[in-house]
């Protein structure tokens, strides 16, 4: 019972304590609770006052920029106002010049109708006066005329023959002067190149022993050097020196180049000539590469196909009415970036267009057309610029000259050419006549190569000995020659000679 009692006392105890402790922590929340509203309430004031003074600086830098934009739009408006006012006072100018213009025009108008008049008046008396003194003569104008030369003639007859005379004499001293002046111009222009230099180059030799080994036993080494290179090799009583004839200055650098190894070498057979030969030829595509990428380094001209620039350095040993067609090219491009800058074209066209426009020529002996259509077909097949190609079909007018820049190369063309001593036309025409022999030669079915000696005087013709006979080998002879008699224009007589040879190559192993 007790125990119970207990058990009862305690947990009453516990209830109360329970009560106490919640209502304790109750009254401590409450407090809390106030004090954090207090703390949320200074806050908010504070975030107010806050705003308060955003609100009103940010009204004070509108108002600020209102002012200003409003500065700027009256200013502007101003300046305006006095742009259309100026421009009000020069349409009203214009106006009135416009006037003064279009009475100027009428008070010409009506000059050139008195003019008209007064010359249609003169006329009419001129008629009038002239069937006057017709009636009066009773002659017409022609026999009036007729009759006055006959009467002064007489009158004067020993008089017109005296100065008939003193014109006679005058006359043909002055025919005398001008002979000469025109022989002494000739001799001064011709004297600054001679044929040998255009069409000849020199090798020297450290002796004279060296010319028995060159021609060979029976001229065996000299025929095969000629064969292999294309050229004529002259051996004269010239103390040192070695002449090598070709109108193709390639050839005959390469020929040069060759016989200056074999020389150095001191072997010169037929084997040997054939190796020079073919080292010569490597040689020189190097130099002509070199040329070609020096000429673009010089103009400044960029993005051209490697094998255009090649093309391109061939013509480092191509001349054109004796001028070097590189050279050329090299000077008119710089002279059409000149004229392209000072009028606003396309500088980097106009320079390119002028460079290539003769490239054509490097190869118009190996491919049929005008050295122009080859040269775009050469620019087309590498992928040039349409407008560079554009820029150079015209120089020569067969094509139309379709952009400004293509005026700009004509130009520039004409002026380089036209230069005093620029160019020889007998030379070049010289050239083209070798030329034409050997294309006519080179159209012939069966035919291997071909090359002009002698000056024109001999064409040396190698064939192909399984397509030619030794029967059709003669008769393709005489077909030539009746072609060249038929097409082409020369003096004298000139020699046709094929070869036909075979060669049969074995290895001892």
């Amino acid at each position: 019972m007790s125990l119970k009692l207990v058990v009862l006392l305690l947990g009453i105890a516990s209830l109360i304590s329970l009560g106490l402790g919640y209502y304790l922590r109750l009254i401590i929340s409450l407090g809390k609770k106030g004090s954090m509203e207090l703390d949320i309430k200074q806050m908010m004031l504070e975030a107010k006052d806050k705003e308060k003074q955003i609100i009103d600086e940010a009204s004070r830098k509108a108002e600020e920029i209102l002012n200003i934009s409003r500065f700027e739009i009256r200013q502007k408006e101003d300046d305006n106002k006095k742009n259309e006012e100026r421009l009000i006072k020069k349409d009203e100018l214009l106006d009135n010049r416009q006037k003064d213009i279009d009475k100027e025009v009428e008070e010409i108008k009506k000059r050139i109708q008195e003019i008209k008049s007064i010359r249609e008046s003169a006329e009419m008396l001129e008629g009038q006066k002239k069937e006057e003194l017709q009636k009066i003569a009773k002659l017409t104008p022609e026999e009036a005329k007729e009759q006055i030369l006959r009467n002064v003639e007489r009158e004067s007859e020993e008089d017109i023959l005296v100065k008939m005379k003193k014109l006679e004499m005058f006359g043909q001293e002055k025919l005398e002067e001008k002979a000469k002046g025109i022989l002494a111009t000739s001799i001064q222009r011709l004297a600054n190149s001679i044929s040998s230099d255009m069409l000849t180059t020199h090798v020297a030799i450290p002796n004279d022993e060296l010319k028995g080994k060159i021609i060979g036993k029976e001229g065996r080494n000299i025929k095969a050097f000629e064969r292999c290179t294309g050229v004529e090799v002259i051996v004269d009583d010239t103390p040192g020196s070695i002449t090598i004839s070709s109108f193709d200055p390639v050839r005959r650098q390469v020929a040069k180049t060759a016989l200056e190894k074999l020389i150095a070498d001191g072997r010169i057979q037929p084997a040997k000539i054939e190796e020079m030969v073919k080292s010569a030829e490597d040689e020189i595509a190097k130099i002509i590469k070199q040329k070609g990428e020096e000429a673009i380094y010089e103009t400044g001209v960029l993005g051209l196909d490697p094998r255009v620039i090649s093309i391109l350095g061939r013509l480092h040993f191509r001349t054109s009415y004796g001028q070097n067609v590189l050279a050329h090219s090299v000077e008119m491009a710089h002279i059409a970036g000149m004229i392209a800058e000072e009028i606003g074209a396309n500088v980097a066209v106009a320079k390119a267009g002028a460079l290539v426009h003769d490239i054509g020529k490097a190869l118009d002996h190996e491919v049929v057309g005008t050295h122009v259509e080859i040269g775009r077909r050469i620019l087309q097949k590498f992928g040039t610029d349409e407008n560079i190609i554009k820029a150079m079909q015209a120089h020569h007018e067969e094509y139309p000259y379709e952009t400004l820049e293509s005026h700009i190369v004509q130009s520039a063309d004409a002026i380089s050419g036209g230069r005093p001593g620029a160019r020889r036309d007998s030379v070049e025409n010289y050239l083209k006549r070798l030329k034409d022999l050997e294309a006519v030669a080179n159209s012939f079915k069966g035919v291997e190569k071909s090359y002009a000696l002698q000056a024109g005087r001999e064409i040396r013709i190698f064939v192909t000995p399984n397509e030619v006979t030794d029967l059709e080998a003669k008769k393709m002879a005489r077909d030539i020659a009746v072609r060249i008699e038929g097409e082409l224009k020369y003096p004298g007589e000139i020699k046709v000679t094929i070869i036909r040879e075979s060669r049969t190559t074995e290895f001892a192993r």
